[in-house]
């Protein structure tokens, strides 16, 4: 099943969405794609490194479902576009724990599922 960090997390990461539900957003937040991450790396690692180029919202080491051990990437999530693109330009190809990172924005997640077509009577 999930470890309780797991859930925990899982858990932030829902109420840090709906921490602001209802409200005009005024924020601008700009999510982060973290690749080739050694499997020991922490989240507390990477929001710590990251604070160096703008306010952290957000840090999450991806795991596998069933061992729960790092699937190798993360999701930071930035406070703001311009502090994403500073995050981007300092720690791609940055050495941590031995391992060259990749550093990019984050592309929409795809649709997934099986698409139920809508047919007109």
């Amino acid at each position: 099943m999930f470890s309780l960090p797991t859930l925990l997390q899982g858990w932030q990461h829902f109420l840090y969405q709906l921490k602001d539900y209802g409200e005009s957003e005024t924020k601008m937040e700009a999510k982060l794609y973290v690749g080739n991450l050694s499997k020991s790396t922490t989240q507390d690692e990477l929001k710590t490194l990251f604070a160096q180029a703008g306010e952290v919202i957000l840090a999450e080491v991806i795991k596998d479902r069933k061992s729960g051990e790092s699937r190798g990437f993360a999701f930071v999530t930035m406070s703001a576009p311009s502090e994403a693109d500073k995050a981007v330009s300092m720690f791609d190809s940055y050495s941590l724990s031995d391992q060259t990172l990749k550093v990019s924005l984050a592309k929409p997640r795809e649709q997934r599922g099986v698409a139920i077509p809508h047919i007109e009577p």
